[in-house]
């Protein structure tokens, strides 16, 4: 599986070159799991929704980032990122893009959110916001891309999961021929785009009842879960070959082939998953009239 603790000195220049490129290219293949996202969406809204967000598109330059591109639902949803390059106006939304459980503890949705500063809060925060018809449209707008972003990240394992090493980010792991990446940002970037590309039908199109039915469904809390499941009996399992995980683990390992072959279907799921339901939560929020008050458990 796909611990190796001696890489191949035997490079081809090819893999070399292409191992050079990819810090350059880490930030686009990102906003490329993303964007895929957000078109997977806009397939499955209603007509009225995409109608809806296409007039709240218009306030974007009220919001004062003209950087950071919102012309479109995919620039809604690579928004937030591009907002890392202001960290002295937007720093304190950077908390939100994660909430990171131990693997090897019981999940809880209530731990390392203090005052609502986790993804899981901040999606059902900025839902409520953006269904808020009494709000300006700049702040109905700036929730939009929040909302469509966080719903993208709380669907990649790494985002929930964690071994002690800020969700795999400290990890230095091979990918395939590929050295010196990290484990986090192969889930978040790579593997995904790989997993995109190479699905059959395309993950971007208007799914079937059935289809939408299966896939959707259910809250943040439950989204969170779920990846934390799959990176507590996948993610890293596969990487570290030790299920379960316990004690501690190399700082440094590699996913073979097979192991990227294995983790396709699990990348394809969640990336459809994502799109399906930030389509119910869109359509859920531009409903005329509030939304329901939470449930209190």
């Amino acid at each position: 599986m796909g611990h190796r603790t001696i890489r191949n000195r035997g490079l081809s220049i090819l893999a070399a070159a292409a191992a050079l490129a990819l810090p350059a290219q880490a930030q686009a293949w990102g906003f490329y799991a993303h964007n895929v996202t957000a078109e997977v969406a806009l397939e499955n809204v209603k007509p009225e929704t995409r109608v809806k967000i296409a007039k709240l598109l218009r306030a974007a330059p009220q919001l004062g980032t003209p950087g950071c591109a919102l012309r479109t639902l995919g620039d809604a949803s690579t928004w937030p990122d591009c907002l890392r390059g202001e960290s002295w106006r937007w720093g304190y939304t950077f908390a939100w893009h994660y909430q990171t459980e131990p693997v090897t503890q019981d999940y809880d949705v209530r731990k390392n959110c203090s005052g609502g500063n986790c993804v899981s809060a901040q999606i059902e925060r900025n839902q409520r916001i953006l269904a808020g018809e009494s709000l300006p449209d700049n702040v109905r707008l700036e929730a939009l891309a929040f909302l469509v972003h966080f719903i993208g990240d709380i669907h990649m394992p790494l985002h929930s999961g964690d071994f002690e090493d800020r969700g795999g980010n400290d990890r230095v792991t091979d990918y395939g021929i590929v050295p010196g990446l990290n484990l986090h940002w192969i889930w978040d970037g790579p593997l995904a785009e790989r997993a995109i590309t190479s699905a059959q039908p395309s993950l971007v199109r208007r799914y079937s009842e059935t289809e939408r039915a299966e896939l959707g469904g259910g809250d943040a809390a439950i989204w969170g879960r779920e990846s934390w499941e799959i990176a507590k009996g996948f993610v890293y399992p596969e990487a570290f070959d030790c299920e379960p995980c316990e004690g501690a683990l190399p700082k440094e390992t590699a996913l073979t082939q097979d192991d990227i072959e294995r983790a396709i279907p699990i990348s394809q799921r969640r990336v459809t998953q994502a799109g399906i339901r930030m389509a119910e939560y869109l359509d859920a929020a531009f409903a005329p009239g509030p939304l329901p008050e939470p449930q209190r458990n």
